[in-house]
């Protein structure tokens, strides 16, 4: 599920995409992913090629939520969560701390925006 969903991403140019191990750290899933699109539009079109790559891979079902808006779309998949934002959301939130990874590049472009 982990790769399906990692080489969708990369078909689609999802940037600055991050996986983060969650088995440690919570039983919610085994896997988190953090990608940014450029566009609400392709984050919401990032959202539905996933839900449809696990469904024809028989791989079960997945969830899709913020696909309306597209600046925050959050897929479930049950073993991996994967939240797929426009930049300036991501850098907004940047939830990646929250789970304690550092990503540089996302502090600098939130001291700029905000």
């Amino acid at each position: 599920m982990l790769s399906l969903i990692q080489s969708t991403l990369a078909e689609d140019k999802a940037e600055d995409i991050v996986t983060i191990e969650l088995t440690d750290k919570t039983s919610i899933a085994d896997h988190m992913i953090i990608a940014t699109g450029s566009s609400s539009r392709r984050v919401a079109s990032m959202a539905e090629h996933i839900v449809e790559a696990i469904k024809a891979a028989g791989q079960g079902r997945a969830a899709a939520e913020g696909k309306e808006q597209g600046d925050w779309v959050l897929v479930d998949t049950g073993d991996v969560i994967v939240h797929l934002f426009r930049s300036e959301v991501r850098a907004f939130y940047n939830i990646e701390e929250m789970w304690g990874v550092e990503n540089p590049a996302l502090k600098q472009q939130a001291a700029r925006l905000y």
